[in-house]
C-alpha cells in the first residue's frame, strides 16, 4: 500500500462527535452502586489531597509577611517561634496529604479494576439474554471490542482522567478563592489568562476529539478484520490471497494511523500552547504586581490587606499552580471524550432489550401414574411433562409427546420482506419430517421458528397442542436437540465437549453417546482419548470428526425432539454409513426434523417437504414424490441441482 493511501482520509466516520448527555452521570451512578462505601471515602481523600495542595500559598504569605515585618523591626526572636509553628503545621498537612494520596491511589486501582470486572460480567450476563437476531445483525469483531477497546478507554477514564480532573477542579477553586481573598486585581489578570487558555483548549480538543473517536471505531473495525482473517486463514492460503489480505489490512491499519496521527498531532500542540500562555500570564502578573507595589495603589481584596511583597510572591506561585491545573484538565479532555464514548457503547449494549419471554408453561421431570396421567417428580425418569400454571393458581400436567404443527405461518426477518409464506405442516410423535430445497428456500428458517430463535409474524405453531409462545423459551429449547452444519466446539477436553449437552451426565453416559454417534472409535485413537484437549474450535480434528462430536453431544442430551440441519453434510460416504446406524438409533421414538442436501439421508422420512422461495410446493413420502415426477424427482435423478 502506498504512503499516499495510508495517509488518505478514511471513509470511516465517528458515531457522533461526543457521547450523549447523561453518560457521565450514569457512569458515576454505576460506580457508586458498585462501591457505595469505598468510593465516597476515596473521594474524601482526593478532596483532602487537592485542598492541601493549595495551602502552601497561605503559609507562604504569612511567613513572608512575618519576615518582612521582622526585617523592618529587627526583632527576630519574637517571630521565630511563629514561623516554626507555620512550618510544623505545613509539614503535618503534607503528611496528611501523603497518606490521603497513597490511600486514594491504591483504592482507585481497586475501584477501577473491580468496576471493569463487574461491567464485563454484566455485559456477558446480559448478552446471554439477547436474541439470536442481535448476533446476526452485529459484527462479532465489533461485539468483541466492547470487552477490549471500550473497556480499556473506561479504565483510563476511571483510574486517571476523572481523579486528575477532580483534583485539578478542586485545586482551581481553592486557588481562585485564595487569589480573590488577597487581590482581585491580580486575580482578574489570571481570569483573563484562563479564558485564553480555555478558548485555545476548546479549539484544539474539538479537532482532536473527532479523530480520537474515529480511532475507536477503526480499532473495532480492525479487530473484526483480524478475527475474519484468523478464521479464514486456510482459505487465504488455498487461494494464495496473502498479498490481497496484506493490502486489505494496510487499508484498515492506515485508517487507524490517520486518525491516531491527527488526534495526537492536535493533542500534542495543546500542552506547549497552554504552557506558554501560562508563562505569559506569570510574566504579566509579575509586572503588574511589581508596578502596583511601586505605585502604592490601593489593593482591592476580600482580606483588606494592602499590596506587599507577601502577596505578590505567593500570587506568582498560585499563578503557576493555576495554569498547571488548567493544563492538567485540558490534557485529560480527549481521554474523557474517548472514555465516555466507550461508556456510551457499553451502556448501549446493556440497554439492548433482552429476548422477550412471556411463556409460563415449563418442562419438568415426570412419572407415570397408574391411571395413565403424569405428575412431577425430582428424579430424572426420561419422562417429560409440560407444567401449566393457570391464572387461578391450579397446576395441570401433560406429557411431552413431540407433536409439532404449523398453521398458516408467515415470517420475515424484516417486516418488509416475508421469507416464509403460509407454511402448514405437522410432525406426529416419532415421525421424521425432512425439508429439501435450494439454498435460501427457507429450510433452516423453519427450524429457527420451532426453537423460537425468531418469532413468527402470523399464524400459529403448536407443540403438543400448546402455542409455543406460552412455553418458556429455556424449557422449549431444552426439549429440542439441534445438530447444526457448522459445529462449534469449546476449549476443553473431548469429554467436556460431549457433556455440554447434559452438564450432569456421567462419563459412562458420555461414552455411550459417543458410541451411539459412531465417534468412540476415533476418540480412543486420540493421544489422550476422551481427555484430549481441544483448542480453536477443535482445529486438531477433521470436519467430520467435529460433526461426530456434535452428534454425540446431542445424543447425551437425549431430547424428545431432534433438529438436524445438514447433520451429516461434512461426513464422507463411508463414515456416513457408520454414523447412520447411530443416527437411526438416536432418532428412534423421537420427532425429527431433517434438513439435507444429500437426498439419500431423507429417503426413509415419513414426510418430505420440498420448499421453494419460502413455500411448500410438494409434500409426501419418497415414493410418492418420485411418482409425481416434479421438483423432488428432478432433484433425486439429478435433472435439477440443489444450489
Amino acid at each position: 500500500m502506498s504512503k499516499n493511501k495510508t495517509n488518505a482520509a478514511p471513509a470511516t466516520t465517528a458515531r457522533g462527535q461526543r457521547a450523549p448527555k447523561g453518560v457521565l452521570r450514569r457512569l458515576l451512578r454505576t460506580l457508586f452502586e458498585f462501591y457505595p462505601v469505598l468510593l465516597p471515602i476515596t473521594l474524601v481523600c482526593i478532596l483532602i489531597n487537592a485542598v492541601v495542595s493549595a495551602a502552601p500559598a497561605v503559609f507562604m504569605q504569612n511567613i513572608i509577611a512575618l519576615v518582612d515585618e521582622t526585617y523592618k523591626s529587627g526583632d527576630w526572636a519574637s517571630v521565630s517561634g511563629r514561623i516554626l509553628t507555620f512550618i510544623a503545621i505545613l509539614i503535618v498537612m503534607y503528611l496528611i496529604s501523603l497518606v490521603a494520596g497513597a490511600f486514594y491511589t491504591q483504592m482507585m486501582a481497586v475501584i477501577t479494576q473491580g468496576s471493569l470486572k463487574k461491567l464485563r460480567e454484566k455485559m456477558f450476563s446480559h448478552m446471554q439474554d439477547l436474541s439470536i437476531k442481535y448476533f446476526d445483525t452485529n459484527g462479532h469483531g465489533d461485539i468483541m471490542s466492547y470487552y477490549t477497546n471500550d473497556v480499556d478507554t473506561l479504565r483510563q477514564l476511571i483510574s486517571q482522567s476523572l481523579p486528575q480532573m477532580l483534583i485539578a477542579g478542586i485545586t482551581l477553586l481553592s486557588v481562585f478563592c485564595i487569589m480573590m481573598y488577597y487581590s482581585m486585581i491580580l486575580g482578574l489578570i489570571v481570569v483573563v489568562g484562563v479564558i485564553c487558555m480555555v478558548l485555545a483548549a476548546r479549539a484544539i480538543t474539538n479537532r482532536s476529539s473527532k479523530y480520537f473517536l474515529r480511532q475507536q471505531v477503526t480499532l473495532a473495525k480492525a479487530e473484526a478484520f483480524m478475527e475474519e482473517m484468523m478464521t479464514g486463514q486456510k482459505v487465504i492460503k488455498v487461494f494464495c490471497h496473502e498479498e490481497g489480505a496484506k493490502a486489505d489490512f494496510d487499508k484498515v491499519n492506515g485508517e487507524i494511523f490517520y486518525n491516531s496521527r491527527n488526534g495526537n498531532r492536535f493533542a500534542n500542540i495543546l500542552m506547549p500552547l497552554l504552557g506558554n500562555i501560562g508563562n505569559i500570564m506569570y510574566v504579566v502578573v509579575a509586572l503588574v504586581g511589581g508596578a502596583l507595589l511601586l505605585t502604592d495603589v490601593t489593593n482591592i481584596s476580600i482580606s483588606g490587606m494592602a499590596f506587599s511583597i507577601s502577596i505578590v510572591v505567593p500570587f506568582l506561585n498560585m499563578t503557576k499552580q493555576f495554569a498547571g491545573a488548567i493544563g492538567q484538565v485540558s490534557n485529560q479532555i480527549n481521554m474523557v471524550i474517548m472514555g465516555l464514548a466507550g461508556a456510551h457503547r457499553i451502556f448501549a449494549l446493556l440497554d439492548e432489550q433482552p429476548e422477550p419471554d412471556e411463556g409460563y408453561v415449563t418442562l419438568v421431570n415426570a412419572k407415570e401414574n397408574a391411571d395413565g396421567s403424569v405428575s412431577e417428580c425430582e428424579e430424572r425418569t426420561n419422562v417429560w411433562a409440560w407444567k401449566h400454571q393457570h391464572h387461578d393458581g391450579t397446576l395441570t400436567y401433560s406429557r411431552l409427546e413431540g407433536d409439532v404443527r404449523f398453521y398458516d405461518v408467515n415470517f420475515g426477518y424484516t417486516p418488509e420482506k416475508t421469507v416464509l409464506h403460509n407454511i402448514s405442516l405437522y410432525a406426529k410423535p416419532g415421525q421424521k419430517v425432512a425439508f429439501v430445497g435450494s439454498t435460501g428456500a427457507g429450510k433452516t428458517t423453519i427450524t429457527n421458528l420451532i426453537n423460537r430463535f425468531y418469532d413468527i409474524n402470523d399464524g400459529k405453531i403448536r407443540y403438543d397442542g400448546i402455542n409455543i409462545n406460552k412455553i418458556r423459551k429455556s424449557d422449549l429449547r431444552r426439549s429440542l436437540g439441534i445438530i447444526l452444519q457448522d459445529t462449534n466446539l469449546f476449549t476443553g477436553t473431548v469429554m467436556e465437549n460431549i457433556r455440554y449437552g447434559k452438564l450432569d451426565a456421567s462419563d459412562e453416559e458420555c461414552i455411550a453417546a459417543a458410541e451411539l454417534a459412531g465417534a468412540d472409535d476415533f476418540i480412543r485413537r486420540l493421544p489422550e482419548g476422551y481427555n484430549t484437549m481441544l483448542h480453536g474450535n477443535g482445529a486438531n480434528l477433521s470436519q467430520g470428526q467435529r460433526q461426530l462430536l456434535a452428534i454425540a453431544r446431542a445424543a447425551v442430551a437425549d431430547p424428545p425432539v431432534m433438529i438436524m440441519d445438514e447433520a451429516t453434510s461434512s461426513i464422507d460416504t463411508r463414515t456416513e454409513a457408520i454414523v447412520q446406524r447411530g443416527m437411526d438409533a438416536l432418532m428412534a421414538g423421537r420427532t425429527v426434523f431433517i434438513i439435507a442436501h444429500r437426498l439419500s439421508t431423507v429417503r426413509n422420512a415419513n414426510a418430505i417437504m420440498v420448499l421453494d422461495h419460502g413455500r411448500i410446493i410438494e409434500r409426501g413420502t419418497h415414493e410418492d414424490l418420485l411418482k409425481l415426477k416434479g421438483t423432488y424427482y428432478q432433484l433425486y435423478t439429478g435433472a435439477l441441482e440443489l444450489d
